[in-house]
């Protein structure tokens, strides 16, 4: 496809989600360029020759800042890695070094809420509890972290969106999600979206105005819960 014009950064792009997101801007005719670790920028070897690639910690400020100079758009996933602010110094880096107007479009998980309006059942808050306890006491994940990323976010002045995913699963595309302002709402009952469709709302989500400064709650378009919504 030819190029649109437009520069996109994915800051995260060796991942699972990262690698949809690359494949799909590339699809759109974005120039991409891609910030992962080092030793995982051979999960990109598929996009060798289409996509630039800066290694390092995408919580690096000089690496964040060489990656996203003169983008339009900036993907980030936010991951809570460790107990050293990975998912906040990120999200920091990011919002220091993006360029002025730039479309920024946030991954994270149901538990973010923006403004306590979000309504979640019992099992998903007693798991989420159980689950961030016992991975910051390992020192593998610290999901206070990522609540931290996303309140520096919501609090800029940028064009920012925070997509908040239910839980992931692989198979081919339903489509392009369907979405609602709270968690509680019951079109996203079934908690359940496809993982190239959640990278396909990051991507759109870049030319989508009505987003700026949004915060989505998404559930893949032929879950139950869409679909009985649809149906209404």
């Amino acid at each position: 496809m030819a190029s649109n014009g437009k520069r996109l950064c994915v800051i995260g792009a060796s991942g699972k989600l990262g690698r949809y997101m690359v494949r799909l801007a590339l699809e759109r005719g974005y120039e991409v360029v891609g910030v992962c670790r080092e030793k995982s920028v051979p999960k990109l070897a598929e996009f060798a020759g289409r996509i630039t690639v800066h290694p390092g910690r995408t919580n690096d400020p000089a690496v964040i800042a060489r990656a996203v100079r003169g983008c339009d758009a900036v993907l980030t996933v936010l991951v809570p890695f460790g107990v050293d602010g990975y998912a906040s110094g990120t999200a920091q880096a990011v919002l220091d070094h993006a360029r002025p107007g730039a479309r920024l479009v946030f991954s994270c998980g149901w538990h973010i809420s923006r403004d306590g309006r979000d309504v979640y059942p019992w099992h998903f808050r007693a798991m989420a509890a159980v689950v961030g306890r016992l991975a910051k006491l390992l020192r593998v994940i610290d999901v206070g972290d990522q609540v931290e990323a996303c309140r520096r976010v919501f609090a800029s002045d940028t064009a920012w969106t925070v997509v908040r995913g239910s839980d992931l699963e692989e198979g081919e595309s339903q489509g392009l999600p369907v979405w609602s302002h709270h968690v509680g709402d019951p079109v996203l009952a079934s908690n359940r979206t496809r993982r190239v469709d959640y990278a396909r709302f990051m991507v759109e989500a870049v030319e989508d105005d009505a987003l700026v400064r949004q915060a989505p709650a998404i559930v893949g378009r032929l879950t139950p819960s869409a679909l009985a919504h649809a149906g209404t």
